[in-house]
């Protein structure tokens, strides 16, 4: 799964790719500009929901009471 993610964000150009010809062979990936612009929106993302984790929870329990 996680081999699948990162080929989908190199091929949205979202991260590169690095091989080094060693034994084992050492992969790395980093962030391309498009990724690293992509970060802002994410934090501010991570962060409402940081803010509002316990009204979502609070919302949650009064949607399922059963699931508390």
């Amino acid at each position: 799964m996680l081999t699948q993610t990162l080929k989908e964000l190199e091929e949205n150009g979202f991260v590169t790719r690095t091989v080094t010809p060693v034994k084992p062979p050492q992969v790395e990936y980093a962030l391309t500009a498009l990724g690293e612009d992509f970060l802002r929106p994410v934090r501010g993302l991570a962060k409402w929901v940081a803010t509002n984790s316990e009204r979502i929870t609070a919302a949650r329990r009064a949607y399922a009471p059963h699931l508390k």
